[in-house]
């Protein structure tokens, strides 16, 4: 009952609020068509209808500049973030192009090394291709995709452009197991190249090798290059190995402490050759071996 006495009370006002709004536009209404049939100048309806319109007018202009403004922003905005979008796409595609191109050339790079090497060297050498590792650390080894089917025996010396890669461990029809120079169980006869100083070359895994069995009064200073001695029918002489970085004497002992940093990089090795003029060497050495043992 309250509020229908509520609606009722409100109900005039409202009705005279609605009246008073109506004769209000008929009378702005009444004064644009006077203003606009007339064609004397300025009177008091055409000022009367100025001083009326004009605010709203201009309330009405501000509105419409401020929401058009607003709407081009907007599609400003939108349309930036697309072309970002889009820029962003082609910036990824960029660069994963740019990374194949680095990639295939520094790839060509060294397989012209490599192939430079092949021309110069007059040994028969089989290229192989590295499909995979041993990390173990007495036994570094790689998996080459070279075998039986291709040539190659155990016993056969593994190089590249920069030097002694290892030798040949285990054979199969398709593949060979190549033991790194640089494994703790390798040892390579080599000598200082620039006084041929003898000593013999263990590896030490990723601290490269140690020459060992150098006398204390021998000539040898960090940056000698070490090679490879030719003796025990293995590796040829001449053959690069590594560069002297530290000598150290002890106070006791006749020999002295010397490391040597690899020329090879064993850590990035992606293909090696395989010397097969070494073939006959190798089958000569293991018929040696089995006859000595069978005395």
């Amino acid at each position: 009952m309250r509020k229908k006495n509520t609606e009722r009370k409100k109900t005039p006002r409202f009705a005279f609020t609605r009246l008073f709004v109506v004769c209000f536009l008929f009378i702005v209404f009444l004064l644009i068509l006077l203003g606009s049939a007339t064609n004397s100048r300025f009177g008091i309806f055409h000022q009367l209808t100025l001083e009326t319109l004009g605010p709203l007018q201009k309330f009405f202009t501000k509105v419409s500049l401020t929401t058009s403004g607003l709407a081009d922003k907007y599609v400003s905005l939108w349309k930036l973030q697309e072309e970002n979008k889009q820029l962003r796409l082609e910036l990824d595609t960029y660069h994963e192009l740019l990374d194949e191109y680095r990639e295939a050339y520094a790839r060509n790079r060294y397989l012209e090394a490599e192939l430079e090497f092949k021309k110069r060297e007059t040994f028969p050498a089989l290229m192989a291709r590295v499909v995979g590792r041993d990390p173990s650390f007495w036994f570094q080894t790689l998996i080459v995709d070279r075998g039986k089917n291709d040539g190659v025996v155990r016993g056969m010396v593994a190089r590249n452009s920069r030097g002694v890669v290892g030798q040949v461990l285990q054979v199969s029809n398709n593949y060979s197991k190549i033991l790194l120079a640089n494994a703790p169980s390798s040892a390579i006869d080599a000598i200082v190249q620039k006084n041929r100083v003898r000593g013999i070359l263990k590896g030490a895994g990723e601290k490269g090798y140690v020459l060992q069995y150098v006398l204390k009064n021998a000539d040898v200073s960090e940056g000698d290059k070490i090679v490879t001695a030719g003796i025990g029918g293995v590796f040829p002489s001449g053959i690069t190995l590594g560069t002297v970085t530290r000598v150290h004497a002890q106070r006791r002992g006749m020999f002295l402490e010397i490391e040597v940093q690899p020329a090879v990089d064993f850590s990035r090795m992606e293909s090696l050759f395989i010397n097969l003029a070494e073939e006959q060497l190798v089958i000569d050495k293991m018929n040696r071996a089995s006859s000595f043992q069978g005395q």
